[in-house]
């Protein structure tokens, strides 16, 4: 079982950055490929960005964040990170943390394929 807090949300004016966190309780974060979705109101949650298990060493992202956003994760922290910079109106969001068990270096893109979600974090952006 593995559980996930993320924290860092808040309200931003345009253009301005936030860091997401988010801790993961489990034995062995290293053997879990991480992924950041958000989902804004009547809207389905989407990607964000991924990281692959073990030192991360592959990342993917979604198109409309290229460049602004970055992951990273910290395996002694047990933690996933979220840097978004130049944040625009269109990233409001409530923004979610998810685990899967790595294979490799996959970065995995659907919601189906994690197993494991955070409670949210809230990101407003004000323009």
């Amino acid at each position: 079982q593995v559980q996930l807090v993320e924290s860092g949300g808040g309200l931003v004016q345009a253009g301005g950055s936030l860091r997401l966190s988010c801790a993961a309780a489990v034995g062995t974060f290293s053997r879990y490929a991480m992924g950041w979705f958000r989902q804004a109101p009547g809207k389905e949650r989407e990607f964000v960005a991924a990281i692959s298990g073990s030192v991360g060493d592959s990342t993917n992202y979604a198109d409309s964040v290229k460049g602004r956003f970055s992951i990273s994760r910290d395996n002694a922290k047990n933690t996933v990170y979220l840097q978004m910079n130049n944040l625009k109106p269109e990233d409001a969001a409530v923004y979610y943390c998810a685990a899967t068990r790595a294979f490799w270096s996959r970065i995995y893109y659907s919601t189906n394929e994690y197993n494991y979600w955070g409670q949210g974090t809230q990101v407003t952006v004000s323009s």
